[in-house]
């Protein structure tokens, strides 16, 4: 096992109407507030006016419209908001894609440069405003840790980085909030969640305690997502998914391990850029096809993770204990599924090839694209 550090300053709080915790905590920042938020739904859904009447004693300057892929001209549109009217602190409302957004508008709003030159190393970030997170989608774990991921579309890139300056300051999670996610962004979100926890078991070094926890979240996630699909407007399962999405990446499951692997959420990127997919679909078809393509290398390692999760004996019945419940929740496990025809591939290839997806720790060789390609078809 490796040496770590534990460190999440995070506060969180979770349940019942744990949004009518907001005034007291944003009054420790400041009275200026950077309200975030995606498109129509939280206005629909009645959540909007709810904030804004828990604002009312704030001064609330507002940036919306953000997508499910979240876009760096975005981030620098919102920065621009920021810095004219000197806003004290960000309260990001959504899913992880208003979330990791508002952490990189508050690192904007300190600097005069793009936010992008912190994604790509150019950077060193040095101070932030306090980010607050109202989280409507269990998906990310963004609530809970420091990453934030964009995509540039000039560049044609979406990657990811982590800093601690980007931990939220407050994180409010009521499951209440997620029960107006649809079905398929539903699944979406539990297809996440298990993907986070598979790149830390697959991730470099060992750590059997952190094993354990990934194998309880996964299962957590299969038993509590399979009932929530067939009850959506459960409080009790939308909070036993939620709660397991928080655990899966805010870095329990990577304590005493060097780091997680990350080449599948790589391979995952790159389909969300290029055809605008939902990441957890993403997710649903690259990691049965990634496993595939590591099973000889990661034999051990996967038959342990089949035989805990689904009492499966071989590599291939546990690919397809994934398979089987990724497809009953509606996410896609093949490229054909999401309407993706062998024709693209050379194209996907070649955006593969642009960006050198990889993970840290399984290596992939661009010589097997094609292979890996293939099974994902």
């Amino acid at each position: 096992m490796e040496n770590f550090q534990i460190y999440n300053p995070t506060k969180l709080f979770f349940g019942k109407d744990s949004i009518s915790k907001i005034p007291k905590q944003a009054s420790k920042y400041g009275n200026k507030v950077l309200l975030m938020y995606g498109k129509s739904s939280i206005k629909k859904s009645g959540l909007y006016d709810r904030i804004l009447n828990l604002l009312q004693d704030f001064e609330i300057f507002e940036y919306s419209g953000i997508k499910s892929n979240p876009l760096l001209s975005d981030v620098e549109s919102a920065v621009e908001v920021a810095k004219v009217n000197s806003v004290d602190m960000i309260i990001a409302v959504g899913g992880g894609s208003v979330i990791d957004s508002a952490k990189l508008v508050s690192l904007g709003a300190k600097v005069d440069f793009s936010p992008w030159d912190f994604m790509i190393q150019k950077a060193v970030a040095k101070e932030a405003l306090p980010v607050l997170a109202v989280l409507t989608l269990a998906a990310t774990g963004t609530e809970m840790n420091a990453g934030a991921v964009i995509q540039n579309m000039a560049t044609g890139q979406k990657i990811g980085i982590g800093l601690p300056l980007m931990y939220p300051k407050v994180s409010f999670l009521d499951p209440q909030l997620t029960t107006t996610v649809d079905a398929k962004y539903t699944a979406y979100g539990i297809v996440d969640l298990i993907a986070h926890a598979l790149e830390a078991y697959f991730g470099k070094g060992d750590s059997p305690l952190a094993d354990r926890f990934v194998f309880s979240i996964i299962s957590e996630a299969m038993e509590a997502g399979e009932e929530l699909m067939r009850h959506l407007d459960s409080y009790e399962l939308r909070a036993r998914v939620l709660y397991a999405s928080t655990m899966a990446l805010n870095g329990t499951t990577n304590h005493g391990k060097i780091s997680g692997d990350w080449g599948v959420h790589s391979i995952g990127h790159e389909l969300s850029f290029l055809y605008d997919m939902p990441h957890g679909a993403s997710l649903s078809i690259a990691y049965p096809a990634w496993m595939r393509l590591n099973s000889v290398f990661l034999k051990d390692r996967i038959e342990e993770l089949g035989y805990e999760l689904f009492g499966a004996e071989t590599v291939e019945e546990t690919i397809e204990g994934f398979e089987y419940f990724f497809k009953g929740i509606g996410s896609p496990v093949r490229l054909s599924e999401a309407g993706i025809s062998e024709k693209e591939f050379p194209k996907i290839k070649l955006q593969f090839v642009k960006n050198k997806i990889n993970g840290v720790n399984i290596k992939i060789d661009t010589s097997r694209f094609d292979e890996l390609l293939q099974y994902m078809k």
